[in-house]
Protein backbone atom coordinates (compact mmCIF):
# COMPACT_ATOMS: atom_id res chain seq x y z
CA UNK A 1 0.00 0.00 0.00
CA UNK A 2 1.43 3.57 -1.17
CA UNK A 3 -1.03 5.47 0.79
CA UNK A 4 -4.79 6.44 1.08
CA UNK A 5 -7.15 8.09 -1.74
CA UNK A 6 -9.99 10.56 -0.41
CA UNK A 7 -13.57 10.13 -1.96
CA UNK A 8 -16.17 12.13 -0.71
CA UNK A 9 -19.94 10.74 -0.96
CA UNK A 10 -23.34 11.28 0.40
CA UNK A 11 -21.32 13.95 2.32
CA UNK A 12 -19.16 12.02 4.20
CA UNK A 13 -15.25 11.06 3.64
CA UNK A 14 -13.99 7.91 2.59
CA UNK A 15 -10.51 6.51 2.21
CA UNK A 16 -9.53 3.61 0.12
CA UNK A 17 -6.13 2.12 0.05
CA UNK A 18 -3.91 3.60 -2.97
CA UNK A 19 -2.07 -0.31 -4.04
CA UNK A 20 1.50 -0.46 -6.29
CA UNK A 21 2.12 -3.13 -8.71
CA UNK A 22 6.04 -4.04 -9.41
CA UNK A 23 5.55 -1.17 -12.42
CA UNK A 24 2.67 0.71 -14.26
CA UNK A 25 -0.35 3.11 -12.22
CA UNK A 26 -0.83 2.94 -8.80
CA UNK A 27 -4.55 1.49 -8.54
CA UNK A 28 -7.50 2.11 -5.98
CA UNK A 29 -8.60 -0.78 -4.01
CA UNK A 30 -12.84 0.21 -3.98
CA UNK A 31 -13.73 -3.16 -3.07
CA UNK A 32 -15.19 -1.51 0.20
CA UNK A 33 -16.96 1.03 -1.76
CA UNK A 34 -20.36 -0.59 -1.87
CA UNK A 35 -20.68 -1.75 1.43
CA UNK A 36 -20.02 1.99 2.67
CA UNK A 37 -21.37 4.34 0.44
CA UNK A 38 -24.49 2.53 -1.83
CA UNK A 39 -22.83 3.63 -4.69
CA UNK A 40 -20.61 1.37 -7.26
CA UNK A 41 -18.51 2.86 -10.16
CA UNK A 42 -19.50 3.23 -13.67
CA UNK A 43 -16.83 2.60 -15.87
CA UNK A 44 -18.50 0.65 -19.71
CA UNK A 45 -15.62 -1.57 -21.12
CA UNK A 46 -13.68 -1.80 -17.90
CA UNK A 47 -10.95 0.49 -19.15
CA UNK A 48 -9.98 2.23 -15.62
CA UNK A 49 -10.78 -0.85 -13.99
CA UNK A 50 -8.11 -3.04 -12.79
CA UNK A 51 -10.12 -6.45 -12.13
CA UNK A 52 -7.41 -8.66 -11.14
CA UNK A 53 -3.81 -8.70 -9.93
CA UNK A 54 -1.46 -10.92 -12.34
CA UNK A 55 2.29 -11.07 -12.81
CA UNK A 56 2.18 -12.38 -16.00
CA UNK A 57 2.31 -9.77 -18.85
CA UNK A 58 2.64 -6.24 -18.54
CA UNK A 59 1.95 -3.34 -21.48
CA UNK A 60 2.63 0.61 -21.00
CA UNK A 61 1.20 1.58 -24.32
CA UNK A 62 2.03 5.09 -24.58
CA UNK A 63 6.00 4.04 -24.18
CA UNK A 64 5.34 0.82 -26.40
CA UNK A 65 6.60 -1.67 -24.10
CA UNK A 66 5.33 -5.58 -23.96
CA UNK A 67 6.88 -7.51 -21.26
CA UNK A 68 6.24 -11.37 -20.36
CA UNK A 69 7.16 -11.78 -17.01
CA UNK A 70 9.52 -8.99 -17.15
CA UNK A 71 11.07 -10.12 -20.13
CA UNK A 72 10.26 -7.43 -23.79
CA UNK A 73 8.50 -9.18 -26.35
CA UNK A 74 11.14 -8.41 -28.97
CA UNK A 75 13.83 -10.01 -27.13
CA UNK A 76 11.88 -13.18 -27.07
CA UNK A 77 10.80 -13.19 -30.55
CA UNK A 78 13.88 -12.77 -31.89
CA UNK A 79 16.14 -14.97 -29.93
CA UNK A 80 13.60 -17.44 -28.05
CA UNK A 81 10.89 -19.73 -29.63
CA UNK A 82 7.31 -20.69 -28.92
CA UNK A 83 7.95 -23.20 -26.82
CA UNK A 84 10.41 -21.34 -24.49
CA UNK A 85 7.94 -18.34 -24.58
CA UNK A 86 4.86 -21.16 -23.41
CA UNK A 87 6.74 -22.65 -20.50
CA UNK A 88 7.87 -18.81 -18.98
CA UNK A 89 4.28 -17.73 -19.16
CA UNK A 90 3.12 -21.24 -17.59
CA UNK A 91 5.88 -21.18 -14.84
CA UNK A 92 7.47 -17.79 -14.61
CA UNK A 93 10.89 -18.43 -15.80
CA UNK A 94 13.02 -19.30 -18.84
CA UNK A 95 13.92 -22.88 -18.72
CA UNK A 96 16.63 -24.80 -18.72
CA UNK A 97 17.78 -26.55 -21.28
CA UNK A 98 16.79 -29.84 -19.38
CA UNK A 99 13.51 -28.50 -18.47
CA UNK A 100 12.85 -27.30 -22.30
CA UNK A 101 13.81 -30.57 -23.50
CA UNK A 102 11.08 -31.97 -20.71
CA UNK A 103 8.98 -29.04 -21.83
CA UNK A 104 8.75 -29.73 -25.45
CA UNK A 105 8.56 -33.50 -24.83
CA UNK A 106 5.60 -33.58 -23.02
CA UNK A 107 3.75 -31.31 -25.10
CA UNK A 108 4.92 -33.48 -28.49
CA UNK A 109 3.74 -36.33 -26.67
CA UNK A 110 0.25 -34.30 -25.91
CA UNK A 111 -0.53 -33.76 -29.80
CA UNK A 112 -3.23 -36.41 -31.38
CA UNK A 113 -6.52 -35.84 -31.04
CA UNK A 114 -8.85 -38.71 -29.37
CA UNK A 115 -9.94 -40.46 -32.85
CA UNK A 116 -13.80 -40.07 -32.00
CA UNK A 117 -13.40 -36.09 -32.58
CA UNK A 118 -12.46 -36.98 -36.12
CA UNK A 119 -15.92 -38.67 -36.55
CA UNK A 120 -17.09 -34.74 -34.53
CA UNK A 121 -15.30 -33.05 -37.30
CA UNK A 122 -17.53 -34.57 -40.13
CA UNK A 123 -20.72 -33.32 -38.18
CA UNK A 124 -19.95 -29.54 -39.74
CA UNK A 125 -20.87 -28.01 -42.82
CA UNK A 126 -17.87 -28.44 -45.73
CA UNK A 127 -18.35 -24.62 -45.47
CA UNK A 128 -18.53 -24.26 -41.49
CA UNK A 129 -16.09 -21.05 -40.65
CA UNK A 130 -13.04 -22.52 -39.08
CA UNK A 131 -13.58 -20.73 -35.81
CA UNK A 132 -17.00 -22.50 -35.82
CA UNK A 133 -15.12 -25.61 -35.79
CA UNK A 134 -12.66 -24.50 -33.12
CA UNK A 135 -14.90 -23.40 -31.02
CA UNK A 136 -17.04 -26.69 -31.06
CA UNK A 137 -14.25 -29.31 -30.53
CA UNK A 138 -12.09 -27.51 -27.98
CA UNK A 139 -15.78 -27.07 -25.97
CA UNK A 140 -15.84 -31.30 -26.68
CA UNK A 141 -12.47 -31.55 -25.62
CA UNK A 142 -13.72 -31.92 -21.51
CA UNK A 143 -16.23 -34.58 -22.94
CA UNK A 144 -13.17 -36.70 -24.33
CA UNK A 145 -10.59 -36.02 -21.43
CA UNK A 146 -12.50 -36.55 -18.09
CA UNK A 147 -9.70 -37.10 -16.16
CA UNK A 148 -8.12 -33.40 -16.28
CA UNK A 149 -11.35 -31.44 -15.10
CA UNK A 150 -11.17 -31.40 -11.50
CA UNK A 151 -9.22 -27.44 -11.16
CA UNK A 152 -9.37 -28.52 -7.31
CA UNK A 153 -5.80 -30.83 -8.39
CA UNK A 154 -3.08 -28.70 -9.86
CA UNK A 155 -2.13 -31.77 -11.22
CA UNK A 156 -5.06 -32.22 -13.40
CA UNK A 157 -4.60 -28.33 -13.95
CA UNK A 158 -1.26 -28.62 -15.39
CA UNK A 159 -2.13 -32.00 -17.54
CA UNK A 160 -5.29 -29.93 -19.20
CA UNK A 161 -3.10 -26.64 -19.74
CA UNK A 162 -0.49 -29.22 -21.80
CA UNK A 163 -3.54 -31.00 -23.84
CA UNK A 164 -4.87 -27.37 -24.85
CA UNK A 165 -1.44 -25.88 -25.63
CA UNK A 166 -0.29 -29.11 -27.37
CA UNK A 167 -4.19 -30.19 -29.33
CA UNK A 168 -4.75 -26.44 -30.70
CA UNK A 169 -2.10 -27.00 -33.59
CA UNK A 170 -3.41 -30.31 -34.39
CA UNK A 171 -7.14 -28.90 -33.94
CA UNK A 172 -6.35 -25.76 -36.27
CA UNK A 173 -5.02 -28.08 -38.97
CA UNK A 174 -8.00 -30.31 -38.94
CA UNK A 175 -10.30 -27.84 -39.24
CA UNK A 176 -8.64 -26.47 -42.44
CA UNK A 177 -8.37 -29.64 -44.07
CA UNK A 178 -11.59 -30.08 -43.54
CA UNK A 179 -12.83 -26.75 -45.47
CA UNK A 180 -10.86 -28.04 -48.34
CA UNK A 181 -11.94 -31.56 -48.43
CA UNK A 182 -8.06 -32.88 -47.56
CA UNK A 183 -7.28 -35.81 -45.58
CA UNK A 184 -6.32 -35.05 -41.82
CA UNK A 185 -2.71 -35.89 -41.15
CA UNK A 186 -1.75 -37.18 -37.88
CA UNK A 187 1.35 -35.37 -35.57
CA UNK A 188 4.71 -36.09 -36.28
CA UNK A 189 6.45 -36.12 -33.39
CA UNK A 190 10.15 -35.73 -35.31
CA UNK A 191 8.99 -31.59 -35.99
CA UNK A 192 8.76 -29.06 -33.51
CA UNK A 193 5.56 -27.71 -32.50
CA UNK A 194 5.58 -24.78 -35.31
CA UNK A 195 6.62 -27.49 -37.79
CA UNK A 196 4.38 -29.87 -36.84
CA UNK A 197 1.44 -27.38 -37.20
CA UNK A 198 2.37 -26.44 -40.76
CA UNK A 199 2.80 -30.40 -42.29
CA UNK A 200 -0.72 -31.01 -40.83
CA UNK A 201 -1.85 -27.65 -42.70
CA UNK A 202 0.11 -28.02 -46.11
CA UNK A 203 0.75 -31.56 -46.71
CA UNK A 204 -0.39 -34.32 -48.23
CA UNK A 205 -0.48 -38.21 -48.04
CA UNK A 206 0.57 -38.59 -50.99
CA UNK A 207 3.53 -36.87 -50.90
CA UNK A 208 6.78 -36.05 -48.06
CA UNK A 209 6.71 -31.95 -46.69
CA UNK A 210 9.50 -30.43 -46.03
CA UNK A 211 9.10 -27.57 -43.84
CA UNK A 212 10.63 -24.09 -44.87
CA UNK A 213 12.90 -22.91 -42.06
CA UNK A 214 12.07 -19.09 -43.13
CA UNK A 215 8.01 -20.18 -42.85
CA UNK A 216 8.65 -21.76 -39.75
CA UNK A 217 10.84 -18.91 -38.14
CA UNK A 218 7.99 -16.33 -38.93
CA UNK A 219 5.19 -18.33 -37.97
CA UNK A 220 6.55 -18.77 -34.55
CA UNK A 221 6.98 -15.37 -34.46
CA UNK A 222 3.62 -14.81 -35.25
CA UNK A 223 2.95 -17.32 -32.49
CA UNK A 224 5.43 -15.30 -29.82
CA UNK A 225 3.85 -12.03 -30.51
CA UNK A 226 0.60 -13.74 -30.16
CA UNK A 227 0.92 -15.51 -26.69
CA UNK A 228 -0.34 -13.18 -24.20
CA UNK A 229 -1.76 -9.23 -24.01
CA UNK A 230 -2.41 -8.47 -21.08
CA UNK A 231 -5.78 -8.49 -19.83
CA UNK A 232 -7.93 -8.10 -23.54
CA UNK A 233 -11.46 -9.13 -24.25
CA UNK A 234 -10.94 -12.79 -25.01
CA UNK A 235 -8.64 -13.06 -21.98
CA UNK A 236 -11.26 -11.78 -19.48
CA UNK A 237 -13.78 -13.81 -20.85
CA UNK A 238 -11.44 -16.77 -20.01
CA UNK A 239 -11.09 -15.47 -16.51
CA UNK A 240 -14.68 -14.53 -16.08
CA UNK A 241 -15.67 -18.04 -17.35
CA UNK A 242 -13.26 -19.59 -15.00
CA UNK A 243 -13.96 -17.66 -11.72
CA UNK A 244 -17.67 -19.56 -12.24
CA UNK A 245 -15.33 -22.90 -11.36
CA UNK A 246 -15.82 -23.89 -15.13
CA UNK A 247 -13.55 -26.48 -16.72
CA UNK A 248 -10.72 -25.27 -18.30
CA UNK A 249 -11.73 -26.65 -21.91
CA UNK A 250 -15.02 -24.92 -21.49
CA UNK A 251 -12.97 -21.41 -20.40
CA UNK A 252 -10.73 -21.50 -23.50
CA UNK A 253 -13.81 -22.44 -25.75
CA UNK A 254 -15.36 -19.35 -24.63
CA UNK A 255 -11.86 -17.29 -24.87
CA UNK A 256 -12.21 -18.43 -28.82
CA UNK A 257 -15.70 -17.44 -29.16
CA UNK A 258 -14.55 -13.92 -27.86
CA UNK A 259 -11.81 -13.56 -30.06
CA UNK A 260 -13.67 -14.44 -33.40
CA UNK A 261 -15.24 -10.83 -32.91
CA UNK A 262 -14.57 -8.77 -35.15
CA UNK A 263 -13.10 -5.89 -33.14
CA UNK A 264 -10.72 -8.18 -31.28
CA UNK A 265 -9.44 -11.24 -33.64
CA UNK A 266 -10.44 -10.03 -37.11
CA UNK A 267 -8.09 -7.26 -37.28
CA UNK A 268 -5.61 -8.40 -39.32
CA UNK A 269 -8.17 -10.35 -41.99
CA UNK A 270 -9.71 -6.84 -41.58
CA UNK A 271 -6.17 -4.97 -43.12
CA UNK A 272 -5.67 -7.33 -45.41
CA UNK A 273 -9.20 -6.62 -47.33
CA UNK A 274 -8.51 -3.12 -47.21
CA UNK A 275 -5.02 -3.78 -48.94
CA UNK A 276 -7.31 -6.30 -51.46
CA UNK A 277 -9.60 -2.92 -51.86
CA UNK A 278 -7.23 -0.69 -52.57
CA UNK A 279 -5.89 -3.10 -55.04
CA UNK A 280 -2.35 -1.17 -56.65
CA UNK A 281 -0.22 1.03 -55.07
CA UNK A 282 -1.44 3.83 -57.36
CA UNK A 283 -4.34 3.71 -55.68
CA UNK A 284 -3.16 4.75 -52.51
CA UNK A 285 -2.80 8.39 -52.78
CA UNK A 286 -6.58 8.65 -53.25
CA UNK A 287 -7.18 5.54 -49.68
CA UNK A 288 -5.65 8.06 -47.64
CA UNK A 289 -7.32 10.48 -48.73
CA UNK A 290 -10.42 9.13 -48.28
CA UNK A 291 -9.08 8.21 -44.57
CA UNK A 292 -7.66 11.94 -43.38
CA UNK A 293 -12.02 12.88 -44.42
CA UNK A 294 -13.82 13.02 -41.65
CA UNK A 295 -17.32 12.38 -43.64
CA UNK A 296 -15.99 9.18 -45.59
CA UNK A 297 -16.77 6.44 -43.65
CA UNK A 298 -13.89 4.47 -44.59
CA UNK A 299 -10.73 3.86 -42.24
CA UNK A 300 -7.27 2.38 -42.21
CA UNK A 301 -7.32 -1.08 -41.14
CA UNK A 302 -3.91 -1.81 -39.30
CA UNK A 303 -2.89 1.22 -38.38
CA UNK A 304 -2.86 2.33 -34.41
CA UNK A 305 -4.13 0.35 -31.44
CA UNK A 306 -6.37 1.11 -28.63
CA UNK A 307 -3.30 0.18 -25.89
CA UNK A 308 -0.45 1.42 -27.66
CA UNK A 309 0.04 5.25 -28.13
CA UNK A 310 3.45 4.51 -29.88
CA UNK A 311 5.05 2.01 -32.35
CA UNK A 312 3.44 -1.49 -31.25
CA UNK A 313 6.32 -3.28 -30.49
CA UNK A 314 5.17 -6.35 -31.97
CA UNK A 315 4.52 -4.82 -34.95
CA UNK A 316 8.63 -4.12 -35.89
CA UNK A 317 9.69 -7.31 -35.20
CA UNK A 318 6.72 -8.50 -37.84
CA UNK A 319 7.95 -6.08 -40.39
CA UNK A 320 11.19 -7.82 -40.65
CA UNK A 321 9.66 -11.00 -40.92
CA UNK A 322 7.33 -9.99 -43.49
CA UNK A 323 10.23 -8.69 -45.77
CA UNK A 324 11.96 -12.08 -45.30
CA UNK A 325 9.12 -14.19 -45.97
CA UNK A 326 8.08 -12.18 -48.57
CA UNK A 327 11.86 -12.44 -50.13
CA UNK A 328 12.10 -16.02 -49.58
CA UNK A 329 8.99 -17.03 -50.94
CA UNK A 330 9.15 -14.66 -53.92
CA UNK A 331 5.38 -14.09 -54.00
CA UNK A 332 4.28 -11.66 -56.28
CA UNK A 333 0.78 -9.89 -55.38
CA UNK A 334 0.23 -6.11 -55.86
CA UNK A 335 -1.48 -6.43 -52.52
CA UNK A 336 2.07 -6.91 -51.14
CA UNK A 337 3.78 -3.93 -52.82
CA UNK A 338 0.58 -1.79 -51.49
CA UNK A 339 1.45 -3.00 -48.06
CA UNK A 340 4.99 -2.00 -48.16
CA UNK A 341 4.03 1.54 -49.93
CA UNK A 342 1.56 1.84 -47.30
CA UNK A 343 3.85 1.54 -44.27
CA UNK A 344 6.28 4.21 -46.22
CA UNK A 345 3.67 6.42 -46.22
CA UNK A 346 1.51 6.51 -43.12
CA UNK A 347 4.90 6.44 -40.89
CA UNK A 348 6.42 10.02 -43.02
CA UNK A 349 2.63 11.54 -43.29
CA UNK A 350 1.90 13.93 -40.68
CA UNK A 351 -1.36 13.38 -40.17
CA UNK A 352 -1.18 9.88 -39.07
CA UNK A 353 2.08 10.94 -37.43
CA UNK A 354 0.67 13.22 -35.08
CA UNK A 355 -2.56 11.09 -34.33
CA UNK A 356 0.34 7.85 -33.66
CA UNK A 357 -1.82 5.56 -36.32
CA UNK A 358 1.93 3.63 -36.84
CA UNK A 359 1.48 -0.04 -38.41
CA UNK A 360 0.47 -2.27 -35.87
CA UNK A 361 1.01 -6.17 -35.46
CA UNK A 362 -2.20 -7.27 -37.54
CA UNK A 363 -1.25 -5.06 -40.52
CA UNK A 364 2.19 -7.33 -41.08
CA UNK A 365 1.06 -10.80 -39.73
CA UNK A 366 -2.04 -10.62 -42.55
CA UNK A 367 0.43 -10.27 -44.83
CA UNK A 368 2.31 -12.94 -44.02
CA UNK A 369 -0.35 -15.03 -43.40
CA UNK A 370 -1.21 -14.73 -47.27
CA UNK A 371 1.88 -15.18 -48.58
CA UNK A 372 2.62 -18.03 -46.55
CA UNK A 373 -0.92 -19.51 -48.22
CA UNK A 374 -3.45 -19.47 -45.40
CA UNK A 375 -6.96 -18.01 -46.61
CA UNK A 376 -8.29 -14.92 -44.03
CA UNK A 377 -10.78 -17.11 -42.58
CA UNK A 378 -7.90 -19.07 -40.96
CA UNK A 379 -6.44 -16.12 -39.21
CA UNK A 380 -8.53 -15.64 -36.26
CA UNK A 381 -7.58 -19.29 -35.97
CA UNK A 382 -4.01 -18.68 -35.82
CA UNK A 383 -4.65 -16.22 -33.09
CA UNK A 384 -6.49 -18.46 -30.98
CA UNK A 385 -3.66 -21.30 -31.50
CA UNK A 386 -0.88 -18.77 -30.40
CA UNK A 387 -3.38 -17.13 -27.64
CA UNK A 388 -4.29 -20.61 -25.94
CA UNK A 389 -1.10 -20.45 -23.90
CA UNK A 390 -1.70 -16.81 -22.64
CA UNK A 391 -4.83 -17.82 -21.71
CA UNK A 392 -4.32 -21.19 -19.84
CA UNK A 393 -1.47 -19.36 -17.80
CA UNK A 394 -3.74 -16.87 -16.80
CA UNK A 395 -6.62 -19.17 -16.16
CA UNK A 396 -3.90 -20.93 -13.76
CA UNK A 397 -3.05 -17.87 -12.60
CA UNK A 398 -6.50 -16.58 -11.20
CA UNK A 399 -7.59 -20.49 -9.71
CA UNK A 400 -4.69 -20.24 -8.12
CA UNK A 401 -5.35 -16.54 -6.32
CA UNK A 402 -6.62 -16.79 -3.16
CA UNK A 403 -8.44 -13.77 -3.47
CA UNK A 404 -10.31 -14.90 -6.88
CA UNK A 405 -14.12 -15.10 -6.17
CA UNK A 406 -16.64 -15.31 -9.28
CA UNK A 407 -17.10 -12.58 -11.85
CA UNK A 408 -19.96 -10.32 -10.80
CA UNK A 409 -19.77 -6.77 -12.68
CA UNK A 410 -22.48 -4.43 -11.65
CA UNK A 411 -24.74 -2.24 -13.85
CA UNK A 412 -25.73 1.44 -13.73
CA UNK A 413 -29.69 0.72 -13.88
CA UNK A 414 -32.09 2.88 -16.76
CA UNK A 415 -34.80 0.70 -17.00
CA UNK A 416 -38.58 1.21 -15.63
CA UNK A 417 -39.36 1.02 -12.13
CA UNK A 418 -41.16 -0.82 -10.42
CA UNK A 419 -44.97 -1.48 -11.67
CA UNK A 420 -47.65 -4.19 -11.63
CA UNK A 421 -48.58 -6.13 -13.72
CA UNK A 422 -51.93 -5.96 -16.20
CA UNK A 423 -54.00 -8.72 -17.48
CA UNK A 424 -53.37 -9.28 -21.07
CA UNK A 425 -57.42 -8.08 -21.28
CA UNK A 426 -56.88 -4.92 -19.60
CA UNK A 427 -53.98 -3.77 -22.21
Amino acid sequence: MTGNAKLVAGGKDHDYPVLAGSVGPDVIDIRKLYGQTGMFTYDPGFTSTASCESGLTYIDGDQGILLHRGYPIDQLAEQSNFMEVSYLLLNGELPSQAELEKFSYTITRHTMLHEQLATFYRGFRRDAHPMAIMCGVVGALSAFYHDSTDITDPRQRMIASHRLIAKMPTIAAMAYKYSVGQPFLYPDNKLSYTGNFLRMTFGVPAEDYVVDPVVEAAMDKIFILHADHEQNASTSTVRLAGSSGANPFACIAAGIACLWGPAHGGANEAALNMLREIGHPDRIPEYIARAKNKDDPFRLMGFGHRVYKNYDPRAKVMQKTANEVLDKLGVTDPIFDVARELEQIALKDEYFVSKKLYPNVDFYSGVILSAIGFPTTMFTVLFALARTVGWVAQWNEMISDPEQKIGRPRQLYTGPTQRDYVPVGDR
